[in-house]
């Protein structure tokens, strides 16, 4: 895996996941209702998992778009 994140939305679950690095997930952490923190067997970070993201993102989503149309 590249050190960029890979970031893959699945339309039908609603669900946007951001992989931090290629790893076996061992335990997670969900960190706000809907929001879940993958960790590998040495406790790193290896993926942050959205549930209802269209919903989550939204008020963060808009403002963003809006400020894209406009430059």
């Amino acid at each position: 895996m590249s050190k960029k994140p890979l970031i893959n939305y699945d339309y039908e679950s609603d669900v946007l996941y951001i992989a931090a690095q290629k790893a076996v997930e061992e335990e997670f952490i969900e960190i706000a209702p809907g929001i879940n923190v993958e960790l590998d067997d040495k406790g790193q970070v290896i993926g942050i998992e959205i549930l209802n993201a269209s919903k989550c993102l939204r008020p963060i989503a808009e403002p963003l778009y809006k400020n894209m149309q406009m430059a």
